[in-house]
């Protein structure tokens, strides 16, 4: 008995291994993040067989080996721009590299660190200030609320 799956990636050509009760939304993430940017990306992986109808397997499927005959590839939508979110079939738009590696296979995406600038550093001081601004205006207005309220009374007789 197999301990193992394996799925032949239609884009690549190539054949993964998964361990049996592996979810197929794991598998076609893990192929996804595989391939390149450029190529189309795989949507869902399916059991085929000559003469049989294709089972699809959803992204919390557990993938399953059919027996003699059955094989499991992905599925892909051709002309697709989409990106795999990881959470079932979802969509979202695709990055577009900056530029390629020194060899010119892989693309490099930029990743930026947004900086702690200066005003944000205002903000923040801003913040406090009119926290403790308004905090020492509720205490004033607290320590004398029994003096209002004994003018109040006095007043109104």
């Amino acid at each position: 008995m197999k301990q193992f799956l394996e799925v032949e990636c239609k884009i690549s050509g190539k054949t993964t291994r998964y361990a049996a009760g592996t979810k197929a939304g794991f598998a076609v993430n893990l192929i996804n993040k595989k391939l390149d940017c450029v190529r189309p990306l795989a949507l869902h992986i399916e059991a085929v067989k000559q003469g049989e109808e294709p089972i699809s397997f959803g992204p919390d499927a557990l993938l399953v080996d059919y027996g003699d005959g059955w094989k499991l590839q992905t599925v892909t939508q051709l002309g697709s721009t989409a990106t795999w979110n990881g959470e079932g079939v979802g969509q979202i738009p695709q990055r577009i590299p900056e530029a390629m590696d020194s060899e010119g296979r892989r693309p490099i995406y930029r990743i930026s660190k947004p900086g702690i600038s200066g005003v944000y550093i205002g903000k923040i001081l801003l913040a406090f200030i009119l926290m403790f601004a308004l905090g020492a205006l509720f205490t004033v207005a607290l320590e004398n609320l029994p003096k209002f309220i004994l003018f109040v009374n006095n007043s109104s007789m």
